[in-house]
C-alpha cells in the first residue's frame, strides 16, 4: 500500500513551528515584515497572494501589499523595489508573477535585493546554491526536500529523475537533490527514451505542465512520485501532472493534487521571510 504524501498537514506542521520562531523574535523587538507587489488583476496571481498575507497573518508576519495597475511602467515598479530595499523595516520582497508583457522580469528579479530575495529568483540566490553557499532557494524546491524528509524518505544514494528543467523547479531540484546525495538526472522536451529514464528512478519529481501526462509505464514499481504539476479540467477538477489514479498503486509514496506540493511552496516562502531576519 502506497504512503499519500500529506502536503497540507506538514505544512501546517511547518507554519506551527515558524509562528513560534516569530513569537520569539517579536520578544527581542525583530518584527520580520514581508513586502508582496501585484501587477494587474491575473486571477490565479490574486488567489496566490491573497493566500500569501492570509498566510503572514497566521504566522504573524507583518504584510505590506502593493496592488498596481497593469498599466504600472517598468520603471515605476523598479522605483518600488529600490525604495523597499531601502527601508530597514522590510525583510523580504516578492513580486508576484507573471508581469504584464511590457514588463521585463528578469530586470525585475534582479533589482530586487539578494538579502530580501525570498522568492529565491535572483541569480546571485541562484549561484549561492551552485556552489553551496548560504542564501535563499526557491520554494517549490525546497518545500519539496521537506515533503520528502518529513515524510521519512531516504534520499542519500538514491537515483532520482527530475522531469521538467524550468529555472523555478527543475533547476534548483536538480541542485537541492545533488545537495541531499542523491545522483540526478534531468529530463526535459528533448529527451530520448523518456519512460526507460523515469524508471530507473527512486524518486520521481515531475514539473513539465501536462495534465496526467506521466502514467505507470513511466514509474518503477516502488517509486517515491513527487507531481508538481496543477490544472483545471472541465467542471474544475484540478490534476497534476501524473495520473494519480494510474500512477499511485505502483509507489511507495506520492503527492495528491491539490494537497501535495503546493501549500509547501507558500510555507517554504514563509520560511524565507523568517531567515531573512536571520541572513542579514
Amino acid at each position: 500500500m502506497y504512503q499519500i504524501i500529506d502536503g497540507k498537514a506538514i505544512s501546517t506542521s511547518l507554519k506551527e513551528e515558524l509562528k513560534e520562531k516569530v513569537t520569539a523574535l517579536k520578544e527581542q523587538g525583530i518584527e520580520p515584515c514581508l513586502a508582496v507587489i501585484l501587477v494587474g488583476e491575473d486571477p490565479a496571481s490574486t488567489v496566490y497572494v491573497n493566500n500569501k498575507k492570509k498566510a503572514c497573518e497566521f504566522i504573524g508576519i507583518k504584510s505590506l501589499s502593493y496592488e498596481l495597475p497593469e498599466t504600472t511602467t517598468q520603471d515605476e515598479l523598479l522605483a518600488l523595489i529600490e525604495k523597499l530595499n531601502a527601508d530597514d523595516s522590510v525583510n523580504g520582497i516578492l513580486v508576484q508573477l507573471p508581469l504584464p508583457k511590457h514588463i521585463d522580469e528578469d530586470a525585475v528579479i534582479g533589482a530586487i535585493s539578494p538579502l530580501k530575495d525570498v522568492d529565491g529568483f535572483h541569480p546571485q540566490s541562484v549561484g549561492s546554491l551552485c556552489i553551496g553557499r548560504k542564501g535563499f532557494v526557491s520554494c517549490t524546491p525546497a518545500g519539496i526536500i521537506e515533503l520528502l524528509k518529513r515524510s521519512n524518505v531516504e534520499i542519500e544514494g538514491k537515483e532520482c529523475v527530475i522531469i521538467g528543467r524550468s529555472n523555478i523547479v527543475g533547476k534548483p531540484m536538480a541542485l537541492l537533490m545533488l545537495r541531499e546525495n542523491a545522483t540526478v538526472t534531468v529530463c526535459h522536451s528533448r529527451t530520448k527514451n523518456l519512460k526507460e529514464v523515469a524508471k530507473r528512478a527512486d524518486i520521481l519529481i515531475v514539473a513539465i505542465g501536462k495534465p496526467k501526462m506521466i502514467t505507470a509505464e513511466y514509474v518503477k514499481e516502488g517509486a517515491v512520485v513527487i507531481d508538481v504539476g496543477i490544472h483545471r479540467l472541465e467542471g474544475k477538477k484540478l490534476c497534476g501532472d501524473v495520473d494519480f489514479d494510474d500512477v499511485a498503486p505502483h509507489t511507495s509514496a506520492i503527492t495528491p493534487v491539490p494537497g501535495g506540493v503546493g501549500p509547501m511552496t507558500i510555507a517554504m516562502l514563509m520560511k524565507n521571510c523568517v531567515d531573512s531576519v536571520i541572513f542579514e
